[in-house]
């Protein structure tokens, strides 16, 4: 994790854990600091990739849970 992303994971530390968790559990998912302030997750799809980006931590965490609910339950 870049230096920027850990700054951005210190305003929420809350959401740390849960960070931990998913990419325990969907490794095949990359979460970064996507610059500009935003957060990034990477995610392989068999015909290429989907991109999401938030401006927070929770957002996107929340947004990858409604994508995989399945798999983060």
């Amino acid at each position: 994790m870049s230096g920027r992303a850990l700054r951005l994971v210190r305003e929420e530390p809350d959401q740390v854990l849960r960070l931990q968790a998913f990419r325990l559990a969907h490794p095949e998912v990359i979460i970064g600091d996507g610059g500009f302030g935003v957060w990034q997750a990477c995610i392989p799809e068999p015909d290429g990739e989907r991109i999401i980006s938030r401006y927070t931590l929770r957002e996107l965490l929340d947004k990858l849970d409604e994508l995989t609910p399945h798999e983060c339950q």
